[in-house]
């Protein structure tokens, strides 16, 4: 599993990754994700490069959404592949996890068009 974190404009941090979220992709995203979601602001997930979910990454994500949200701020889930958004509605998770389509629906979640 790949992890990158950067800036996603004025509004939020962007976590790409990229791989397998498995037990073990899950233990290798566990730390930075809980480090991102730990600065208390809206968090963009691309989920693009993950084919494969296992109920250890669903866990991290739903850990960081609530973090983030106990902190005012929302965590979106940016186009997921079909396979992983059928596990995450399956599980009913698509309304705590919201999955967004593009960047800029992304930043409209979090109500701002900056770095558009």
């Amino acid at each position: 599993m790949k992890i990158i974190v950067s800036d996603f404009g004025d509004t939020a941090r962007k976590v790409t990754l990229v791989g397998r979220l498995d037990i073990v992709g899950a233990e290798e995203i566990g730390l930075p994700l809980a480090a991102a979601a730990g600065a208390r602001g809206n968090v963009v997930i691309d989920m693009v490069g993950v084919d494969f979910i296992a109920s250890m990454g669903i866990r991290h994500l739903v850990m960081a959404a609530k973090t983030i949200g106990r902190g005012a701020g929302k965590l979106v889930l940016l186009n997921p592949t079909p396979a992983v958004t059928e596990v995450l509605t399956v599980a009913d998770l698509n309304e705590f996890l919201p999955i967004v389509r593009s960047e800029a629906e992304a930043r409209a979640a979090f109500g701002s068009t900056a770095g558009m």
